[in-house]
């Protein structure tokens, strides 16, 4: 709710400041006074764009501020919170928090937003505003301008807020199924491509057969074998020396190699009998002789190196076929084992994807019979409001002087694809549109193209009266204001429109612009635009300006007010009607609270 509107350097207006009540407000003045200023300023805090020639004379910036009251427990409250945005608590009500939401034009720069202190893009203040006011007027037909909001409207007067929910859900599960089975269907020749890859490159491995670490052993043995001449070679020279008996070219067990010399020591020291520390240094002789009898033993089986060429060939193509397995999964042969192993249970997963495919299918399946199920339901809500919706709204034309015109809901099921299945989006399998007919041999057209401002106007009003009915709850939170909704009424026309512009602030906060005495004479509240003219102090010509005040009028100010608007005078008739319209206006009004 729009608790207070202040405007400074916008057009006329030099400054303004407007509580307007919470129930309807009445903006008055004469034509040209600069009414439409105001609405100006309830759309710059909008997020409308903003205008430089709107400000005002010598004026270095526009400056438009709204506080809004609204409940802590709005949706509206979380939101603004979650982009970081602290609303104050209200001063008079501690269910309610107030919002300030401001918009600065400078002659020269780009416009500023703030909603309360804390700078915003014009997209947020738009979308924040949205939710609190509605601008019926001449191309201000914000509430249901497009099919999406129209069907939004739809669905709350036919109250199918759970249903929707269910819908919601279905929708979701279709698509994600749907997701599913397309992503494994485009994956299917690639996996076919993966599966054949794979069985070859394990084909590959099993024919191979490798152990681990077989590559490093076979290396180790063709470098010995490369160098079995110098090995030999090295390995005699080392046996001559400990044990010449194990060379056969000749020499003699009687030569003196190392064997033989330890053993030959060892006995003379075991022929000492002077005492027993020399068989001890013996006996470490024995030692390191059998010692040198294992080396020898080692040392001759060493000499042992008979491979033939063959023998070779083999071992270098067994070396060269694990080299290419290392090449292509290795760097190691763990590598190609641990390899072919993961290998192996993808190829038994895409092996199963045909299967997978099968099951996605006829899960999606499902989940697309469940979703239309419920939008069948849903599509059948709608078809049933739009009748009685459009009906009782046409009724409510008539009664605000435009007889004969109608409002048509369109709600079309949609038809079957060339796949035979019912088209869904997230809304249902329906299209909604609202059409309106002026006169009875018109024809249904959008509602947009079909209604002059007035016309438009006074048709969302019936709208909006029609939908607080329906609805049975209070849109305490809404503002909305209607401008033109006066064009081309009069006489007992225009009571029926102050009355059900009344009967609707019982839901709602409304401000409306009107020329009309007997549509002002049901506001709880009325503020007077009236334009003076003054001497420009900042002009060295002393020109004469406008300078629009807004003047929020008393009982008597009202009373000569609606004198004004019904006689152009303030005589004593027209103040004694004046009067018997105030009390009139009145009475109706009590009786909606009763």
């Amino acid at each position: 709710m729009l608790e207070e509107l202040e405007i400074r350097n916008l057009g006329p207006i030099s400054h303004a400041l407007i509580t307007p009540s919470s129930h309807m407000t009445a903006i008055t003045g004469e034509t040209g006074a600069g009414k439409s200023m105001l609405l100006s300023a309830i759309k710059l805090i909008s997020g409308s764009k903003a205008e430089v020639a709107r400000i005002s004379p010598n004026a270095k910036e526009a400056w438009v501020q709204g506080i809004f009251s609204i409940p802590k427990t709005s949706e509206l409250v979380d939101a603004v919170g979650k982009s970081g945005i602290e609303l104050e608590p209200s001063e008079n009500n501690e269910n309610k928090s107030d919002m300030y939401v401001s918009r600065t034009v400078p002659q020269e720069g780009r416009s500023r937003a703030t909603i309360s202190g804390f700078a915003v893009p014009k997209t947020v203040l738009e979308q924040v505003c949205s939710r609190l006011i509605v601008i019926h007027g001449q191309s201000d037909q914000l509430r249901i301008a497009t099919n999406s909001k129209q069907r939004e409207l739809l669905d709350t007067v036919s109250k199918n807020s759970e249903l929707l929910k269910q819908y919601a859900c279905a929708y979701q599960a279709w698509k994600d199924a749907k997701e599913t089975c397309n992503r494994l269907e485009n994956q299917a020749s690639s996996s076919r491509q993966r599966a054949d890859y794979l069985r070859e490159s394990l084909a590959r491995i099993r024919d191979v057969n490798p152990l681990p670490n077989e590559d490093k052993e076979l290396r180790a043995k063709r470098e010995r074998i490369e160098n079995s001449a110098q090995i030999v070679k090295a390995v005699s020279i080392a046996l001559a020396s400990l044990d010449s008996s194990q060379i056969d070219y000749g020499a003699s067990e009687s030569s003196e190699d190392a064997c033989f010399l330890v053993d030959k020591a060892s006995q003379a020291l075991r022929n000492i009998r002077v005492d027993d520390s020399f068989n001890s240094i013996a006996n470490q002789l024995d030692d390191i002789h059998a010692q040198l009898d294992d080396i020898v033993m080692q040392l001759a089986q060493q000499l042992d190196i008979d491979v033939s060429e063959k023998d070779l060939d083999d071992l270098n193509s067994r070396i060269h076929d694990l080299t290419d397995l290392t090449r292509r999964w290795g760097p190691t042969l763990d590598d190609v084992l641990d390899w072919s192993e993961k290998a192996q249970f993808e190829l038994e997963d895409l092996d199963d994807s045909p299967e997978a495919i099968a099951k996605a299918r006829a899960k999606c399946a499902q989940r697309y019979d469940d979703a239309l199920k419920l939008a069948e339901e849903l599509y059948k809500t709608r078809l049933n409001a739009a009748h009685d919706f459009g009906t009782l709204v046409s009724e409510e034309l008539h009664s605000l002087a435009m007889p004969g015109a109608q409002l048509i809901i369109s709600v079309n099921r949609r038809c079957e694809d060339l796949s035979g299945s019912i088209p869904l989006d997230s809304n249902g399998c329906d299209d909604v549109e609202f059409l309106f007919r002026p006169f009875p041999a018109s024809s249904d057209l959008p509602m947009s193209k079909s209604a002059s401002g007035g016309e438009l106007s006074r048709l969302m009003l019936a709208i909006e009266l029609v939908v607080a009915k329906l609805t049975d709850c209070d849109e305490e939170n809404m503002t909305f204001v209607f401008d033109e909704v006066d064009s081309g009424v009069g006489g007992v026309a225009a009571v029926e429109l102050g009355k059900r512009l009344a009967q609707l602030s019982q839901h709602a906060q409304v401000i409306v612009v009107t020329h009309l005495a007997q549509v002002a004479s049901f506001a709880d509240a009325q503020f007077a635009v009236q334009k003076n003219l003054v001497e420009n102090s900042e002009n060295s010509s002393s020109a004469i300006v406008a300078d629009t005040s807004v003047i929020e009028l008393n009982d008597l100010m009202r009373e000569q007010e609606i004198a004004r608007m019904l006689d152009g005078s303030e005589s004593k008739t027209s103040l004694e009607h004046a009067r018997e319209l105030l009390s009139a206006s009145r009475k109706i009004i009590d009786g909606f609270t009763k």
